[in-house]
């Protein structure tokens, strides 16, 4: 009876044994490798591109530079070492050198070079330049200056005051009232630079007004 009994559990274990060898083993699914981390890629910014310096700044730069050389004595020197950019503003700063050094005649020569439409804006530049000589009262410089400006801006009214005010002063009577008379027809405000106008030219209607008074009234 034991016999039988270790017979069935043999006979039972061989049956598990088998069972378990034939089950097909389980699938497991291999894991996904992890991703290499990278590293975050620098944002590039690409810088604006820098705008060359303009034609108009060159030659402002170059004025500048050779401003304190723009005399009677210096200035050949600037012509010849150092000359201006080649373009409508250089023309104009370079007039201007020689106009504050009293070459006008060479001053206009380099105006005329420009075509017709470029003569103005170069005549300008001489104006800004030969402004404040007006304004500081050296009539004998200022004169010939807003004189070369009106040639090439006829209806420039502050060149034809400016003119007209510095050849009063110097005794140069016909230019003076036709420059004067010139600033009124473009100038209309009621104000002190038509007032002085108005005042000179009644002077210079009136001699004995001029000798009695020949100083220019006060700027406005």
């Amino acid at each position: 009876m034991a016999f039988a009994y270790r017979a069935i559990g043999w006979s039972y274990a061989l049956v598990c044994a088998t069972i378990a060898f034939n089950a097909p083993a389980a699938r497991v699914r291999p894991r996904a490798p992890m991703p290499t981390p990278t590293a975050a890629r620098p944002r590039v910014v690409t810088p604006p591109a820098r705008r060359p310096p303009s034609r108009a700044a060159d030659a402002a730069e170059w004025f500048r530079r050779v401003k304190p050389y723009c005399n009677t004595v210096e200035v050949s020197n600037v012509e010849r070492d150092t000359p201006a950019p080649k373009s409508v503003e250089g023309a104009g700063y370079n007039a201007a050198c020689l106009a504050l050094a009293g070459r006008i005649d060479d001053a206009r020569r380099a105006i005329d070079a420009l075509g017709d439409a470029d003569r103005p804006r170069a005549a300008n530049i001489v104006f800004e330049i030969g402004h404040p000589v007006a304004d500081a009262g050296d009539d004998r410089s200022a004169g010939p200056i807003m004189e070369l400006v009106v040639d090439y801006i006829p209806n420039h009214y502050m060149a034809l005051y400016h003119a007209g005010m510095a050849e009063y002063m110097l005794g140069q009577r016909d230019l003076s009232r036709r420059n004067l008379i010139e600033f009124l027809r473009y100038y209309s405000p009621e104000d002190g630079w038509r007032h002085n106008a108005q005042e000179i030219l009644r002077r210079l209607d009136d001699p004995a007004s001029v000798s009695a008074d020949p100083r220019r009234p006060r700027e406005p």
